[in-house]
């Protein structure tokens, strides 16, 4: 399971489409609608008291708004109405740039040609649930 810091207009299509089925798999575990990943490392920094849910269906908004920029068919049934806008969450810097390295080594290979744009960027922005507070990699990103 990856739930990109990055903003997912970064991500080629076999990302997005991953991207949206693991965030409605993160979505049914922080649901207790599934046994297995209630202890993955990246829902981490979506367990808030009383605002999981509410988290992951606002970062899986924006992944359907760039999905639909691109002419994607997400179903849009499988979130809530949006009723609000959730306030960001903090999110390093350290973890940002290590995305954003990591995302690079996988279009290198999936797509070169999204890969040679994207390598000549210096400034990237990240999901737009999260503000990007200075830090290092997280502990529970797996860096090997």
């Amino acid at each position: 399971m990856r739930l990109w810091t990055v903003h997912p207009k970064y991500l080629d299509t076999k990302g997005i489409v991953a991207l949206w089925r693991e965030g409605l798999l993160a979505k049914a575990v922080l649901e207790g609608k599934t046994k297995g990943y209630r202890n993955h490392p990246q829902l981490i920094r979506f367990k808030v008291p009383n605002r999981s849910t509410e988290l992951v269906c606002e970062y899986l908004h924006h992944v359907l708004i760039e999905s639909q920029k691109r002419g994607y068919h997400f179903d849009s049934a499988k979130l809530p109405l949006r009723t609000s806008v959730t306030h960001p969450i903090g999110e390093s810097k350290g973890q940002l740039d290590y995305e954003w390295r990591h995302l690079l080594g996988k279009l290198r290979l999936r797509d070169p040609e999204r890969f040679y744009e994207l390598s000549k960027m210096e400034k990237y922005e990240p999901h737009p649930l999260f503000t990007i507070v200075p830090g290092k990699v997280k502990d529970w990103e797996n860096t090997i």
